[in-house]
């Protein structure tokens, strides 16, 4: 296959006949494609800048950095003892500590030479200066020297027939041919600048000159990336033994899965599969395993498919009255097991795992549910990551939630989610209240349900892809009319079938309409599982269940049985079941007014030292104070 060029690479030699001075920035520590005489390798930048110069006839390379000094690459002794000729250089050790003033000197010399073509790399140039816009005395000399080089410099065509020692690969008495120096064309000693951020360097250094270049590596394409896996495809166990069709899907699917990613990354990935002993047919997993840094895939683990093809009793059990949304989110969470979300998309890898849109009456069981699910995929519903989303209702609460833009205070502690999917990869991740985010937050969830990422402000990728989302939403259970006052849309008593298509046309208008955002609901597609609400037989065993609870508490802490009447339970029932439009946190809410404060006061006030029953005989209220009256035994 051709290899493909990459584009830095390329405007770098298309513009050495015009520009003598080049910033170039972005993925400067990825390595890069390039042929070599052996054939294609990944090289790290410098080699893939001396590759592309050593054709034109390029001599050597100076590279500079803070920490080392100068030295000469390729580090060969010819090269060492040409550029200490030309330079007045001293290389112990290979290294020369220089100071600025020094490197403006060699810079100068450098560009100004006649005799031979060479470039001079400046490594680690965002460390030169700590603040760019306010450099000291001695850098701002030294900047100011380099920008009047990058106007003043001028290309050349070095003579053919120079008595400097030849280059690797020559002849010592070939004499060289014209065309092979650039084509016969001049060029320019280059200066390369490898920052991080073009504004790691002084403002007015880049903008005002037009001798200056930059150039920006971007993460490598599709192409690319494909290119690379066909280069590290062998180093896979099995490759060798596979036919030719199931190569070529090896490299497709790790194109495919590293998209976002550096060509160090692919190198990292088939490294970490050779320890791991992943072969050919695991490169899913290689991929997974060096996004979320772990091996050990939760999802994978033989247990839970027996888990959840018994999980319906389990859920309802502490999730009452919502058959229809368990039996739905149980059905997305099987498919999320079975690796199928997003089957239907050419590329759906990334994805998260599973989306939920839990949608319904407050107080129903949503967050239980996402707590369950939890318990039941992890064994700890502790596991799970709540966000709520009322605090997140101001535009700049995005900084908080996903970290400050660089440059801004704080932007290299990250964000509050993106932190936290790193540290817990595998996990439920709960958006509550998702309609009080501030609608620019719930742009950044396109990212995050489209390809499973999301890049803080330090510039980390936090994955998703091993996670499930689960929103929660009151929308649809109460919509203004025309006048703009608050109504309620569906009611307790309404058919289950009445509620779903309410809620669901109005989450729709919702997106569509409030919002201008269709593509985000288009996102979370048909997850959306509409809560109903809680009917008098469910709210009826929801009472029981906290009734014993309370029992349960007091045996703890006393041990004590509590005992009540068959006609004070029906009292207790009738107050705190009276308004199932709150849901079973509403009866919680009236069970402790009505039942546990007086409880806790009667308690106060009776010896229990010694006792083992304590029964309610009687229940009062009088100017709406409740009082209990307890018999101990």
């Amino acid at each position: 296959m051709t290899l493909p060029a990459s584009r830095w690479l390329t405007d770098f030699e298309r513009l050495l006949a015009i520009r003598s001075q080049f910033v170039v920035s972005g993925s400067i520590h990825d390595n890069f494609l390039v042929p070599l005489s052996t054939g294609a390798a990944l090289v790290p930048l410098i080699r893939a800048v001396w590759e592309t110069l050593k054709v034109k006839n390029y001599r050597f390379l100076l590279v500079y950095d803070p920490a080392d000094g100068v030295r000469v690459y390729p580090d060969e002794l010819s090269c060492r003892e040409l550029a200490e000729k030309l330079f007045d250089l001293k290389l112990k050790s290979g290294y020369q500590m220089v100071s600025l003033e020094s490197l403006s000197n060699i810079m100068k010399a450098m560009v100004m030479q006649r005799e031979v073509h060479c470039a001079l790399v400046v490594d680690f140039a965002s460390r030169i200066t700590r603040q760019a816009d306010h450099p000291g005395e001695g850098e701002h000399r030294f900047f100011v020297a380099a920008e009047k080089l990058a106007l003043n410099a001028a290309p050349v065509v070095p003579s053919p027939l120079s008595n400097f020692p030849p280059q690797a690969g020559e002849r010592a008495n070939e004499k060289v041919n014209v065309q092979s120096l650039g084509g016969g064309k001049p060029l320019y000693n280059p200066v390369l600048w490898l920052v991080n951020r073009a504004q790691d360097l002084p403002s007015w250094y880049t903008l005002d000159s037009e001798r200056i270049a930059s150039l920006i590596i971007g993460k490598p394409d599709y192409e690319m990336r494909r290119a690379t896996a066909q280069q590290l495809a062998p180093l896979f166990a099995g490759y060798a033994e596979a036919q030719a069709p199931a190569r070529d899907k090896f490299v497709e699917r790790m194109a495919d899965g590293t998209e976002g990613m550096s060509l160090t990354a692919l190198s990292d990935i088939t490294e970490l599969a050779d320890r791991s002993g992943l072969g050919m047919g695991d490169i899913d997993d290689a991929v997974r395993c060096y996004k979320v840094g772990a091996l050990d895939n939760p999802w994978r683990r033989d247990y839970l498919r027996e888990k959840i093809s018994h999980a319906q009793s389990f859920i309802e059990d502490r999730v009452k009255g919502q058959h229809p949304a368990v039996v739905k989110t149980l059905d997305i969470l099987k498919r999320s097991v079975m690796g199928l979300t997003g089957a239907q998309a050419r590329s759906g890898g990334s994805r998260p795992r599973g989306v939920l849109f839990f949608a319904g009456p407050t107080g129903v069981g949503k967050t239980e549910l996402a707590k369950t699910l939890t318990q039941l995929v992890f064994g700890n519903e502790k596991a799970y990551l709540r966000f709520d989303m009322s605090e997140f209702s101001e535009e700049h609460s995005s900084a908080r939630l996903l970290g400050a833009p660089p440059g801004y205070v704080g932007f290299d502690a990250g964000g509050e989610l993106t932190n936290a999917v790193r540290e817990k990869p595998f996990s439920v991740v709960l958006f509550d209240e998702i309609e009080k985010a501030h609608p620019r937050i719930l742009d950044k969830f396109l990212q995050i349900l489209e390809d499973g990422r999301l890049t803080d402000g330090r510039g980390d990728t936090a994955y998703f892809s091993e996670t499930i989302l689960v929103f929660t939403s009151n929308l649809g259970i109460f919509v203004e009319d025309k006048q703009g006052n608050r109504i309620q849309h569906v009611k307790p008593g309404d058919a289950y079938e009445t509620v779903e298509k309410n809620v669901r046309e109005e989450i729709g208008n919702y997106f569509k309409f409030k919002l201008s955002r269709p593509e985000l609901l288009n996102r979370i597609g048909d997850n959306i599982v509409v809560f109903d609400f809680i009917s008098p037989e469910v709210a009826s065993v929801i009472f029981d269940g906290m009734l014993k609870n309370v029992a349960r508490r007091l045996f703890e802490e006393w041990k004590v049985q509590l005992a009540l009447p068959p006609t004070i339970r029906e009292q207790l029932l009738m107050r705190c079941t009276s308004d199932p439009s709150n849901g079973g946190r509403g009866i919680g809410n009236q069970l402790e007014s009505a039942f546990i404060n007086p409880l806790s006061r009667a308690l106060f006030e009776h010896d229990l030292e010694g006792k083992t029953r304590l029964l309610v005989t009687r229940m009062t209220e009088q100017d709406k104070v409740i009082t209990l009256e307890l018999k101990s035994s």
